[in-house]
């Protein structure tokens, strides 16, 4: 496991740049005939020795260990054997305690994800079914809802145009996450290069339309987190189309 190997060559590391314990353990007396260490130098190697703590320490907060979980006397005794390469735990069997530990981690990890995504499909479900009921929604077939703000009379594009518009994109609880409209710069792209909801509802609107879409998650990212657009996010888009073919 890497998480377990990164540990041992930090292990390593101290070991070649801060004196073993046995050494720190000696008398004064059996010292006292001996040139005075240089201040400085033992300033240096707490500090490295402290800083290799917290960076380890990180690093175990970062995999999710919980660091409330570790008794740091029975950690540095872990780390001392190894220094001293008198080994209190075959390699193989701490090796395992760790893996088994990280498994764990990442399985209760994956079951508050799953729950967490579970309740946003939810929400979103929720929100569409609610709003298919206000007064000139329409849903279509796949599930896209759209109401009609303003009804051009240009022509309809297809997947194979090249479409201009403004948009302004939020999630169900009013977030936005994208908006041409704040950005004050409309957008040209082409129409088959987007989501299923953008390409289904876009090719409704002729020219000079513009509608309001709630698009399911499954016409949108779907389990893919996008920039600041969670996983399983239904999505709002009020849309303006300007123009088919046009920079």
């Amino acid at each position: 496991m890497q998480l377990f190997k990164n540990l041992l060559v930090v292990a390593c590391l101290v070991a070649v740049a801060v004196p073993s314990f046995a050494q720190k353990s000696k008398s004064k007396d059996s010292n006292k005939d001996k040139p005075k260490p240089n201040t400085t130098t033992a300033t240096q190697g707490d500090k490295l020795s402290q800083a290799l703590g917290i960076a380890i320490a990180q690093n175990l907060q970062a995999s999710g260990f919980n660091l409330a979980e570790i008794n740091p006397a029975d950690f540095a005794k872990g780390m001392e054997s190894f220094i001293q390469n008198k080994t209190i735990m075959p390699a193989d069997s701490a090796q395992k305690i760790v893996n088994d530990k990280f498994t764990a981690i990442q399985a209760a990890k994956k079951a508050e994800e799953d729950k967490l995504a579970g309740a946003k499909a939810q929400a979103g479900k929720d929100f569409l079914a609610a709003n298919g009921k206000r007064p000139g929604v329409k849903t279509t077939a796949s599930g896209l809802q759209y109401e009609v703000i303003k009804e051009g009379s240009g022509a309809k594009p297809t997947l194979s145009d090249k479409v201009r518009v403004h948009y302004h994109g939020t999630l169900i609880d009013g977030k936005v996450f994208d908006s041409s409209v704040n950005r004050g710069e409309p957008i040209s792209f082409p129409l088959g290069g987007v989501i299923q909801g953008w390409q289904e509802g876009v090719a409704l609107m002729p020219v000079g339309s513009k509608y309001k879409f709630v698009i399911p998650e499954n016409l949108a990212y779907g389990s893919r987190a996008m920039g600041s657009i969670p996983p399983y996010s239904t999505l709002i888009f009020e849309v303006e189309l300007l123009g088919i073919n046009v920079d």
